[in-house]
């Protein structure tokens, strides 16, 4: 593991011990179905991008983000047709907050995740989202009871695989969606063809075990072409954050990539 992850990982357990042992989860509303969401999209050949609410990655601060302006970011890729928004929520290395997840979240109708490095069943009780992020690499054997804890609490888990590894654990745990993340987690590294080497393996345990599993593809996306590469080698949607934010122009950011399938 990269000593920036371990240093979030490290940043997050004292974040934790924050958090009142007391509190309990109220949801308000009803999760937001993402699998309908992906579906139409796909039956209109577009793509499904998951486009996401990044103040900054470690050590690239891309800008400064507001409850105020999660709210309209989330809304403008909400009208250029992405099918859900991820908020980012770690405060220290990416600059998020659960109040811009709120934020983003009462003000559009599609689901939000919630991405951060959960590692704790507390963090469940913080704040209402419809997705949320759990890392294998990171949960390691905790992983299949935190996917159960999510799908307890009323969130629909995204579980984030970086190599063969670790999508082994994944596929036998409770979670119909994999994501998987181009970036290696010793090295910091993109490379798309890690969606590529991956996905076959999920497609074969579906068709040895009669399930399915929703494959989302992250990191490491900028351009149309980007987006084209993992969706031709199966990837069911894309979760894109630095490309739209750092362009400056969200609603056509968005747009271009929902539309990509366009040009073929």
């Amino acid at each position: 593991m990269h000593s920036v992850i371990n240093n979030i990982v490290n940043s997050t357990e004292k974040r934790v011990l924050q958090i009142p042992a007391g509190i309990t989860l109220k949801r308000k509303t009803e999760k937001r179905d993402i699998f309908a969401a992906i579906k139409a999209k796909r039956s209109r050949n577009k793509v499904a991008v998951i486009s996401e609410v990044k103040p900054a990655s470690p050590g690239k601060k891309l800008r400064d983000i507001s409850p105020e302006d999660a709210a309209m970011i989330a809304s403008e890729m909400e009208r250029a047709g992405a099918i859900a928004i991820s908020v980012l929520t770690e405060p220290e290395f990416f600059h998020g907050s659960t109040d811009n997840l709120k934020a983003a979240r009462n003000n559009i109708s599609i689901p939000v995740l919630r991405k951060d490095f959960i590692i704790d069943r507390l963090q469940f009780e913080e704040v209402e989202s419809d997705l949320i992020l759990l890392i294998a690499g990171i949960l390691g054997t905790g992983l299949e009871e935190m996917v159960e804890l999510a799908i307890s609490k009323g969130f629909e888990p995204l579980v984030e695989v970086h190599n063969k590894e670790e999508l082994e654990k994944a596929l036998v745990t409770k979670a119909r969606l994999i994501g998987i993340n181009n970036r290696d987690l010793s090295t910091l590294e993109i490379d798309l063809d890690t969606t590529i080497e991956l996905i076959p393996g999920i497609k074969q345990f579906d068709n040895d075990n009669g399930t399915e599993h929703i494959i989302i593809s992250e990191s490491g996306m900028h351009t149309t072409d980007d987006i084209r590469k993992v969706i031709e080698a199966g990837a069911d949607a894309v979760l894109v954050g630095t490309s739209i934010i750092k362009s400056g122009e969200i609603y056509a950011k968005t747009k271009e990539l929902v539309d990509a399938l366009d040009q073929l």
